[in-house]
């Protein structure tokens, strides 16, 4: 999960920072959840997977689809 969003990040062209300032944490922060240092709460998840446009269970890892939606 955490190198997914490192990848999230770099493939929208986003430093740490940008990031950092939308989940209104600080930089350091942010880091340390793609390091694998910190866990990411469920609030900075979801707001991750909004401001990427993909599902938490991608960044999650839990499938390789993006945009995959829970089943009903």
């Amino acid at each position: 999960m955490y190198s997914r969003i490192r990848d999230l990040r770099e493939d929208a062209d986003l430093k740490q920072k940008e990031v950092a300032k939308v989940l209104n944490c600080s930089q350091q922060v942010y880091s340390n959840y793609e390091l694998g240092q910190r866990d990411i709460p469920t609030d900075i998840l979801i707001k991750l997977a909004k401001f990427y446009d993909v599902s938490s269970d991608y960044i999650l890892g839990l499938t390789n689809n993006p945009k995959q939606k829970p089943s009903d």
